[in-house]
């Protein structure tokens, strides 16, 4: 059942990262039941078309071993004891790769619903369920009903499902008195065949619309109201790494709008491969030019990459670029540097009208 809201208000707001990762870490995941359910049966299905005649093979030749060897069983300890460790052999050996198989499925069932999860939350003691009064309101929840319900549509389908079969076979049943029974056994067994087949058909259904819901269920759960968010976001603000995360992001984003901006430009003034400035000018706009982009080593790299697809004139003048480079971003050149850029815009401006 989902969670009550606080008083914050109601659970409008998606899940934050680290509610999904706290959910994780308490085991509380998406997981279908149905899913498991759906496998089994098709495990079973899969081991009774495939290997089920390997496995009669196997027990027919268990029995035969047993009943020829009983003439010159002697009731000793040692004999057996033997004889019992004869029978768990075998029986191992024909039963190992049906167990082998339920578990490798039932294991990529689970990963495939919720991933690698590895938590000891779920066995840690919840004496809050001991509670009588919640243990009666959990009995009648929404979540209850929904699994009585799911339970009585699966087995009423089942039943359908089973009862159909045998209706459609009956007439084919009827013959059977006239056939051997090696031909009876046939029938029964292709008829469970295709009972177990149309009951994986369902229960894959089934499995299918569970995991779907589940997934929806858990994901309302999950939900926060406008509250949790802020009081989250204050306490993740006091880390040092989700800081250092954060600045991280708002430089890159500084980064990339500095770098929508190199078009624009009307030269760029480089060092010339370890600075790159971006300097744009309009009489009409400005009293002064403007440094619009700048950086050192990859940056200066990637100005002048943008700069050469624009073709945009690259100048290079170490001493101006270093004093350029020194400004603050979208600063205007100041009056001791106003020749030095002024000659350079002089020189693009004429390389233009050529």
């Amino acid at each position: 059942m989902a969670e009550e809201a606080p008083t914050g208000g109601e659970r409008t707001e998606a899940p934050s990262s680290k509610r999904r990762e706290d959910f994780r870490k308490k085991g509380q995941v998406a997981q279908s039941k149905e899913v498991q359910t759906a496998t089994l049966f098709t495990i079973v299905l899969l081991f009774w078309i495939f290997y089920m005649p390997v496995f009669w093979r196997g027990i027919n030749d268990l029995l035969t071993s047993f009943f020829q060897g009983i003439g010159n069983f002697q009731s000793t300890d040692t004999q057996t004891i033997a004889l019992f460790w004869f029978i768990i052999q075998k029986s191992a050996l024909l039963l190992a790769p049906l167990f082998l198989l339920v578990l490798i499925i039932g294991f990529f069932s689970s990963f495939f619903q919720i991933g690698w999860l590895f938590t000891t939350q779920p066995l840690v003691p919840d004496f809050s369920k001991l509670d009588p009064i919640k243990g009666f309101g959990r009995f009648f929840s929404r979540r209850s009903l929904i699994e009585v319900l799911k339970s009585m549509a699966k087995v009423a389908l089942i039943a359908w499902v089973g009862y159909s079969t045998v209706l459609g076979k009956f007439g084919e049943a009827l013959l059977l008195a006239d056939t051997t029974v090696g031909a009876t056994v046939s029938f029964l067994a292709e008829t469970a065949a295709l009972i177990l087949a149309k009951i994986c058909a369902v229960l894959i259904f089934i499995a299918f619309l569970d995991f779907l819901f589940v997934r929806w269920e858990m994901e309302e759960k999950m939900k926060m109201t406008k509250q949790e968010l802020k009081e989250e976001y204050k306490e993740m603000e006091g880390d040092p790494h989700i800081k250092a995360q954060i600045r991280q992001i708002q430089q890159e984003m500084a980064r990339k709008r500095m770098m929508a901006e190199v078009p624009k430009a009307d030269v760029i003034v480089t060092n010339p491969t370890h600075i790159s400035v971006a300097i744009r000018y309009s009489a009409d706009e400005m009293d002064a030019p403007m440094i619009i982009a700048k950086g050192s080593d990859i940056v200066a790299m990637k100005i002048r990459e943008i700069a050469r697809e624009h073709e945009i004139p690259i100048i290079e003048n170490p001493p101006v670029a270093r004093l350029l480079h020194k400004l603050e971003l979208n600063s205007f050149v100041p009056e001791n540097l106003f020749k030095a850029v002024a000659e350079i815009l002089a020189h693009v401006y004429s390389l233009k009208q050529r």
